[in-house]
């Protein structure tokens, strides 16, 4: 789906550089003009999901007080982890958007190609 593997980057501006179809399907990724603005919603769920799942742990292993400051050491650690785990977020709720539009289908793998004319290889 994307041409560079690596969601951590050094260039910000590659970390979206995808492909316009499928390598292996043809199937566009872009189905309509603005279609991945509503990938926010999804990478805000997932930021929230992860928020809470911070929270969590950092409770069970140092315990959260308003007494000692443990819940401002709690948000600035989450927003670290948050920061750091920003680039994958973002491309992980890219892919789950996609997957609400467009259904997968294994029998759709032995089709024939419609630009070669002959059967796709099959992934193993």
């Amino acid at each position: 789906m994307y041409r560079n593997k690596n969601p951590f980057h050094w260039r910000f501006s590659r970390i979206f550089n995808m492909h316009e179809q499928c390598p292996v399907c043809g199937q566009q990724f872009e189905l309509e003009t603005g279609f991945w603005f509503g990938t926010g919603y999804v990478s805000y769920a997932l930021g929230v999901a992860f928020s809470v799942f911070n929270l969590i742990w950092f409770w069970l292993f140092f315990g959260l007080s308003w007494r000692d400051n443990s819940v401002f050491i709690w948000l600035g650690v989450n927003g670290v982890i948050l920061l750091v785990f920003q680039p994958w977020l973002m491309r992980i709720s890219r892919v789950i958007y996609l997957y609400f539009f467009v259904y997968y289908d294994e029998s759709t793998e032995q089709l024939p190609d419609p630009v070669n004319g002959h059967a796709t290889k099959t992934i193993q």
